[in-house]
């Protein structure tokens, strides 16, 4: 630029104290390739003083600054439209109460919500909706777990029941066998009294759970629970369906041979038991017995119920959907198996999906249903 101000001395082209584009808006800065590599700044440059040419020029305090406001603007208040926030208050509300999971309703609804599921939970837990946390079962805490540091007795591990079915042989098994074959069991009981007791089975291949109400917590209860699924679906399917189970060391599950013989003394199933105070060797029948206790909490006896309630309670829970499933039902998943065995155990235990907006997981279930 040939132009230069009468007052100023200084030539326009060493000049550091004005800028060109103010003096002359056809000005084009010289391009300075340096920063096109790193450190891609001026800052280590040796001509930098001298240097007429635009500079880049990092600052650490300005650069954290900028960071952190554009963070903070990022994720303050509501990023979506009052109708959409209104929308998604009902729907939520609504299906919450009902004892609906979350992850079940986003699920469900994922097309239908403005925001992410992270960000359901974040604006529940600011208060930005009718629910607050103490409706969401999750946000509850669970203790630690305390380590058994002896370990069990030798006593206990040589008991004849055990012998070649301990987890050790389970995990010997697990070399040579296919995840989706193992079936783990356990009972679940209401109160410390005698009174019925609830067996529960869950396919590990599709998280279906099958919960049979017992007169007692018995091993002849037990036994007759193996022999009704034996009867109604035939020894073949029986095999096919429950080739391995693992379940604990409870003094129903004892009795083995009466549990893995037919009355001909043949195998129809395989029984594998955990180490003792080590339930989270079967972890998946164990995180499902908390659906159970949203319905029917600790503490309170199974003697009112029927064996009807019992089967409407596993069909409500199996028709919840699960981040584990792909957002799918344990039921669902299962009818897309195509299994005929299994088709015949839908039958004779009167399964049945219900639709996801009706999934009724509190304790008026029964009511709820009249």
């Amino acid at each position: 630029m040939d132009f230069q101000d009468s007052h100023c001395s200084t030539p326009c082209r060493v000049c550091r104290h004005h800028s060109c584009h103010d003096y002359c808006d056809r000005y084009v800065s010289v391009k300075c390739l340096k920063w096109e590599s790193v450190p891609y700044v001026c800052n280590t440059c040796h001509k930098k003083k001298l240097c007429w040419k635009d500079k880049y020029i990092y600052t650490a305090e300005y650069a954290e600054a900028a960071v952190k406001r554009r963070r903070s603007e990022s994720r303050t208040g509501i990023r979506i439209s009052d109708e959409d926030m209104k929308m998604m208050d009902e729907l939520v509300t609504k299906l919450v109460k009902k004892g609906q999971p979350l992850t079940h309703i986003y699920a469900e609804h994922k097309n239908e919500m403005p925001v992410s599921l992270r960000s359901l939970y974040n604006y529940i837990d600011n208060g930005e909706m009718t629910i607050r946390n103490i409706d969401l079962r999750r946000k509850t805490s669970y203790k630690q777990r305390r380590k058994n540091k002896t370990g069990y007795s030798e006593g206990f591990a040589n008991q004849e029941y055990r012998q070649c079915r301990t987890y050790e042989d389970f995990e010997y098994l697990m070399k040579y066998t296919d995840d989706d074959e193992i079936i783990e069991m356990d009972t679940v009981k209401g109160v410390r009294e005698h009174g019925k007791r609830l067996l529960t089975m869950i396919f590990r291949k599709n998280s279906v759970m099958l919960m049979f109400l017992m007169p007692d917590g018995t091993a002849a209860s037990v036994k007759r629970v193996f022999d009704y699924l034996e009867i109604g679906l035939g020894t073949e399917s029986f095999r096919r369906l429950f080739p391995y189970i693992l379940t604990d060391n409870g003094g129903e599950f004892k009795k083995v041979d009466q549990l893995e013989l037919t009355e001909d003394f043949e195998y129809r199933t395989h029984l594998y038991y955990c180490d003792p105070m080590a339930s989270w060797q079967k972890p998946h029948i164990e995180k499902n017995h908390e659906y159970i206790r949203y319905v029917i909490p600790k503490g309170k006896s199974f003697n009112p119920y029927t064996i009807e309630d019992m089967t409407l309670l596993m069909n409500h829970i199996n028709s919840t959907r699960r981040p584990g499933l792909g957002n799918k039902s344990p039921y669902e998943v299962a009818l897309e198996q195509d299994d005929n065995d299994f088709k015949l155990l839908w039958n004779l235990l009167k399964m049945d999906l219900i639709p996801p907006d009706e999934v009724h997981l509190m304790p008026d279930l029964f009511k709820f249903n009249l």
